[in-house]
């Protein structure tokens, strides 16, 4: 998901002229649309479907990060524990 600042970068006056048109962009390009007042970044958009999909993401890679950890400090069960304690 590359930003193109050529298209990437909305003032805020215009997302207040026509936001329906920075959502469909948001949409079709499945790229995020920064938000500038008086030039500065104020805010990020994006689809929804997009950032769900994003948080999905950080969600399982803190978790392989939280299972690569226990497994650094040999916090590890078998798998016949495993489904012994989740009584399966």
């Amino acid at each position: 998901m590359r930003v193109k600042f050529s298209e990437d970068i909305v003032p805020l006056t215009d997302m207040k002229v026509n936001p329906g048109k920075i959502v469909k962009l948001t949409n079709q390009t499945h790229r995020p649309i920064l938000l500038t007042s008086r030039g500065r970044g104020i805010a990020v958009m994006q689809s929804l479907e997009d950032f769900e999909r994003a948080e999905e993401e950080k969600e399982f890679m803190r978790a392989v990060v939280a299972g690569l950890d226990d497994l650094d400090n040999q916090r590890e069960v078998d798998l016949k524990a495993a489904k012994e304690r989740l009584g399966l």
